[in-house]
Formats: structure tokens, sequence, C-alpha cells
């Protein structure tokens, strides 16, 4: 089989996923002919889609692709067999799901490690209450006004976007879209509809707070999933990557671009993230403590892994959903609100592993950049991890 009828096939089976969950394809910018002849066929048995992974990786060395591909097309087709085995019905333990879908094997959390946070958090944020409550009283003053909601986004957006074009040029023609929406178990998603153009959501059922919008457009947009898809599509695609088109749920495609997005706003504007965010503010007549927020995101980093102890403790040790809001509540520091809605999103069925991309996502691709000094060096990683079909096992 040549290297094009291959990648065909492998377009084709990821294709028949989103027949049988829709979302599973989160984005689709190849031949229309292809996705056609998908829908226009009966639902497919997820044993065969299974059968027709294996057959695929067992056919991949005699494909004539280079290593690089080669090693990206490996670790997706193993990612969709255990995807394809799961829609069959097939007991998975969740550890080992975890690894199938996205090249890591993830281990709980340090206590220790939450408990340093904390003392540090409470050191940040002085006052009577409990830790949690003053967090909570924290990030209510810090809460967008609903009608100033949209304005901050532009203003975020335009901000990032001369930034990104400034070090990692972006198509002329590139452009992103804005929408509120509502009844969703994420507070973003970036909708990549081809031709360098995305459409990004924010969930309104979720409070946007003045420190986690720069955040927001970073990772959603500039340099996060936007920039990334516009850069893959003029280099990748445009380079004959046909298999780029494609982008999936549950494979490593997404810790790497999850990964990349949670550290967005931190390589292209870098340390003072905070006071650089207070300028904009102040200009919208917003005021904003940037070097508090900046301190707060830093000492909430070693709470990084309580998420994914969260999903652990739900799919691994089979604990109830009010010990695990517990559980969320107490290390995360949050309400009960958002606790709840972390965990809708832990038990959705399409979404319920993905909380390990942004844990070992952000763990890998923030060790692998920190391998090199700040600078000229770390934004060429950074662009890498634009540019490049790279997995995790790359990295590793």
């Amino acid at each position: 089989m040549g290297a094009d009828d291959f990648v065909n096939e492998y377009l084709l089976l990821g294709l028949s996923f989103d027949r049988l969950e829709e979302g599973f394809v989160d984005a689709y910018t190849g031949d229309p002919a292809l996705r056609r002849k998908v829908e226009n066929a009966p639902t497919p048995d997820p044993r065969d889609l299974s059968h027709t992974a294996r057959r695929l990786r067992d056919e991949l060395p005699g494909a004539a692709l280079s290593d690089e591909r080669t090693r990206f097309l490996d670790v997706h087709l193993r990612a969709l067999d255990c995807s394809a085995r799961k829609f069959a019905g097939e007991e998975i333990g969740f550890v080992d799901e975890v690894e199938a879908y996205f090249d890591v094997r993830i281990a709980p959390g340090d206590e220790d490690t939450y408990r340093d946070a904390h003392r540090r958090l409470d050191a940040l944020l002085p006052g009577t209450g409990s830790l949690t409550e003053r967090m909570q009283a924290h990030r209510k003053s810090e809460v967008i006004p609903a009608d100033r909601l949209a304005e901050c986004v532009e203003a975020f957006s335009s901000a990032l976007r001369e930034k990104v074009r400034a070090v990692y040029p972006l198509p002329d023609t590139e452009r992103v879209e804005y929408e509120v929406v509502g009844d969703k178990p994420w507070s973003g998603f970036n909708y990549y509809l081809g031709d360098y153009r995305s459409r990004v959501a924010i969930n309104s059922d979720l409070e946007q707070t003045m420190a986690h919008l720069p955040r927001l457009i970073a990772h959603e947009a500039y340099p996060g999933h936007h920039s990334e898809h516009c850069r893959k599509e003029a280099g990748l695609v445009a380079g004959g990557q046909a298999e780029q088109t494609l982008f999936l749920v549950n494979t490593p495609q997404c810790l790497m671009a999850e990964g990349l997005a949670d550290l967005a706003l931190e390589a292209i504007v870098g340390p003072g993230w905070g006071a650089w965010a207070q300028e904009i503010y102040a200009d919208l007549g917003l005021r904003f403590d940037g070097e508090l927020a900046e301190q707060l995101s830093e000492a909430s980093e070693q709470l990084l892994s309580v998420r994914q102890d969260a999903a652990l403790l739900l799919h691994d040790r089979g604990r109830s959903h009010d010990e695990v809001v517990e559980f969320l509540q107490r290390w995360s520091l949050s309400s009960p609100e958002r606790a709840r809605q972390s965990l809708r999103f832990l038990s959705s069925p399409l979404w319920r592993a993905y909380i390990s991309t942004y844990v070992e996502g952000y763990r890998l691709l923030g060790g692998w950049l920190e391998q090199v000094p700040a600078g000229a060096e770390r934004a060429d990683r950074f662009r890498r991890l634009l540019d490049e079909p790279l997995v995790p096992s790359s990295l590793r």
C-alpha cells in the first residue's frame, strides 16, 4: 500500500468514530469526499474499527512514510484501537486506557505537595475565614461583569495576536470569532474550521475572572490551539502530510495540543504577564492586581494533579460522585458548583480521560521547554511544538 492510500485509510478510520460518538472528530479540514463516504456508509461496528486500526499498525512499516510520520500514525492507531474496544464494551483499566490514548503513564499526585501549595496560597491571601473561603472571595472579586466580557475578550485577543504574529508568523487571512455559549462541560473550546479560521466558544455557565481570561485567550487562540492549527495547515498539510487534516479526541494529538496551549501565555508574554494584563485592564477601566494574580498562579501550579487524582478516584478506585466532589473542593479550593462542573467533565463518556491531557501535557511539554535557556532557544522549541508532528514519546 502506498503512502497516500495508507493515509486515506487512516482518515476514513478516524472519521468513522464520529458515527459512534458525535464530537470525537474535533476538526477535519481534508478532502470532503472522504467525510461524505463515511457519512453515507452504515454505522460502523466498533469491533471492525478495532480490527482496522490493528491491521493498519501492522502495515505501517511498509507504507514508505518518514520516521516522524510513522511514529505519529503508530501512536494514533494505538489510541483508536483502544477507543474502538471501549465502544465495543471491553473492560480496560483506566490507567491503561489513558496510556493508550495519550502515550503517557499516569500516577497519583502527592498530597504533601498540595499542602505546601495551600501554605503558599494562605500567605498570599491573608484575612479571616478558611483558605477556601478566602480563595473563593478573591475569585469573586475578579469576576468580569457579563456586559464587559466581550470587550475584554477582544482586547486580549488583539494584544496576543499582535505578539504572536511578530514571533510566530501566521497567514494574513487567519481569523478567530468568539461566541458565548452555555450548558457545556468545559470553560472554552476552539472549533477549527479550516482555511486559517477558528470559532472560540466561551462558557457562560462559569464566571470568567480577570486572572483567567488572558490565559483562556492564549490557550484557545494566540499562540494556542488556533495558532497551532494555522501553522500546521500552512506547513505540514501544505507539505503533503494529509493525516494532519484530522484532529481526534482521545489521541496523543490532544495531550500535545493542550500542553502547548496551557503554556501559551508564559511562552508569548513570559514572566510579568500579570503586570502586562493589568495595563490592558486599566485601559478598559478595570482594576486588577497583576502581581498577586501571577503569584497565585505560580503557587497553584502545585495543585496541577488534583483533577487527575479525582479522575483516578472516580474511574480507577470506584469512589462515589460525592466523594470526588469533596476531594476536589478540599484540594482545589473550589466552590461546590465549580467542583460539580469538574465532575461533569470527568463523568462524560467522551471526556472522562481527557483531564490527563492538561496535567501530563503541561508537565511534559513544560519540562521539555525548560531544558533550554529562556529566550531565543526556548522560543524556537515552542515553535517546534507549533509546527512539527511531535508526540509525547518524541519529547521523552
